[in-house]
């Protein structure tokens, strides 16, 4: 079988437990709900008078925060768990393959997350005439913040077996790397590193990366950054599992 082969069998797996727990079903029913909530309750999307889904991305990096961790905690710690970790890995697929596959399969689940909110797309252009462009975008920044994300999460999931200890772990990394690019944090770095420092702690901020591409600039410098952070956890994640199966 080809690498990609593989590669789709394993997520294949992957969304077949996933679908058959209600894990995918509340995280997918808890975004829709959050998500309208907070864009049209919390958000002001109809006293900003504007036809904009600024109100609606402007609260992803925050929603996934919480909601991908849980989601992709049970990725390989589970695995772990049960102890079925030893017979995926002895399959013909290589490490680097499930991996992937496993990334892929929650990355599906949240493409469909975000799929489901049309509705929300489907209003903004009844009450106004907006920018599809930007809107597009802006779903594009949000996919790549959410497989962000989740690339984290396979990484702590690949560090214990134990699922809570996995999402704290994995929401403390996400929540650095919204806080890192956060005003007050950077004035606070401020006053006890240099300028050249600071600036360097502020590059690995998702959240400027991520308010770029919603404003519509896809800038090749803002997706090197989601696909750096993506390959460099994943990565990772692949240096655990080869040190854990030496072991």
């Amino acid at each position: 079988m080809s690498c990609w082969g593989n590669i789709w069998s394993i997520a294949k797996r992957e969304l077949s437990g996933t679908v058959s727990s209600p894990v995918a079903y509340v995280f997918v029913v808890i975004f829709l709900l959050l998500s309208a909530f907070f864009t049209f309750m919390i958000g002001g999307f109809f006293e900003r008078g504007q036809a904009s889904l600024a109100s609606f991305f402007g609260w992803h990096p925050w929603l996934y925060l919480f909601l991908v961790p849980a989601v992709g905690m049970r990725m390989w710690a589970e695995e772990r768990r049960s102890g079925t970790i030893e017979l995926l890995l002895t399959l013909p697929v290589t490490t680097g393959q499930a991996i992937l596959g496993k990334f892929l399969a929650y990355l599906i689940i949240i493409a469909v997350a975000l799929v489901l909110t049309f509705p929300v797309w489907i209003t903004v252009n009844y009450l106004g005439a907006p920018d599809n462009g930007i809107i597009l975008a802006g779903y594009i920044g949000s996919l790549l913040l959410g497989a962000s994300y989740l690339a984290v999460t396979s990484f702590t999931s690949a560090l214990t077996r134990n699922q809570v200890v996995s999402f704290i772990i994995a929401v403390v990394i996400c929540l650095f790397l919204i806080l890192c690019g956060w005003p007050p944090v950077l004035n606070l770095l401020n006053r006890v590193f240099s300028p050249g420092v600071v600036d360097f702690v502020a590059a690995f901020s998702v959240m400027t990366h991520f308010d770029n591409i919603q404003r519509g600039v896809l800038d090749l410098r803002d997706l090197l950054f989601f696909f750096s952070v993506i390959f460099f956890f994943l990565f990772a994640t692949q240096a655990v599992l080869r040190a854990r199966r030496a072991g």
